[in-house]
């Protein structure tokens, strides 16, 4: 087919958070929790992204909290799917605006096109949509917002959660001490590894709001699709003090047991790398949900956070994909 001009969008770097976009298109009058690390991470993609966006929200906290009494906090066009098929409807409509402007029935800007999933609508029960979105090629940035639990029905654990982390599924006793006995799941590789026509990946944290916007914008600006993965804090499942949201986003970071990086067209940008690691009982003392740990649980957790430090060194200077190695036992 002869290249056709979408009129995609183009975006200007944030500099500094005193210079985002003072336009919000994620507004009051929403039943999110105090301190929500969802709904904060939902305000700065909308303000990053602007106007000309369209969110497909696949069931969970940002649907359920978001979406009652038929009244929604969002300023731009937003659209339920099911948890199973975020990926499935995006690609719908992305296809549908094309076909639209090339028989020219509309002539405005490209939307962009977000589906904001959780972690259970991202890599567990919506996996098989996202895959199918990235292996097609449709033009939509799929984000995980990972508040690490199906947090909307009762704080399950979910393929992301934290090794030894109480859920209402994996709680700690006699026989398993630790609570959730699994690390979790790599969103990224597994999007890194599976997907060719994927050229660009990034992790951010609503502990780094800057961060988070310039990377919501230049994976917008790709042809392609792209995948985040954002850590988002949430004080009802952590058990955390609500005023604490974004420094525990920040702990995480500190501590090792996550990275803020980007992947684009095979090479690996590192940021926010300490210079200095915390241990990781620095984030974990906060959290109610790792109140029951033993100083063997927390050894492996600290294990599973200096494995991630090696790999953050090994593919900072090679193009080779490397996954981080949980500790065996």
């Amino acid at each position: 087919m002869k290249d056709f001009d979408y009129k995609y969008q183009t975006f200007d770097r944030i500099k500094s958070y005193r210079n985002a976009p003072r336009e919000e298109y994620y507004v009051p009058g929403h039943r999110t929790c105090a301190g929500c690390g969802p709904a904060l991470c939902y305000r700065l993609v909308a303000k990053a992204a602007g106007k000309d966006t369209i969110f497909v929200g696949p069931t969970g906290c940002m649907y359920v909290a978001n979406s009652s009494y038929l009244c929604t906090p969002y300023a731009v066009p937003w659209t339920h799917a099911q948890i199973t098929n975020g990926g499935a409807v995006a690609s719908g409509v992305e296809a549908a605006y094309k076909v639209l402007m090339r028989k020219g029935k509309y002539d405005g800007s490209f939307p962009n096109i977000i589906v904001m999933a959780g972690d259970g609508g991202s890599v567990d029960i919506g996996l098989q949509a996202m895959s199918a979105l990235m292996y097609r090629g449709h033009k939509v940035l799929f984000i995980c917002y990972d508040n690490e639990s199906y947090a909307n029905t009762g704080i399950q654990t979910s393929p992301t959660t934290s090794y030894g982390a109480n859920t209402t599924f994996t709680p700690p006793g006699k026989l398993i001490p630790e609570g959730k006995t699994l690390f979790p799941k790599d969103p990224p590789q597994l999007v890194i590894g599976g997907h060719p026509l994927v050229k660009y990946v990034a992790t951010a944290n609503v502990g780094y709001p800057t961060d988070l916007m310039n990377k919501v914008r230049k994976a917008l600006s790709y042809e392609s699709p792209t995948f985040m993965h954002i850590l988002c804090p949430c004080p009802k499942g952590w058990k955390f003090d609500e005023k604490l949201t974004a420094e525990m986003g920040k702990l995480a970071v500190q501590t090792g047991l996550w990275t803020q990086y980007e992947w684009e067209n095979g090479e690996y940008k590192f940021s926010h790398i300490p210079k200095k690691y915390k241990p990781v009982d620095e984030y974990l003392k906060h959290q109610g949900r790792f109140g029951h740990l033993k100083k063997e649980h927390i050894a492996k957790l600290q294990a599973f956070a200096d494995a991630k430090k090696e790999w953050a060194k090994k593919a900072a200077v090679s193009p080779i994909e490397v996954v981080a190695q949980v500790p065996a036992g």
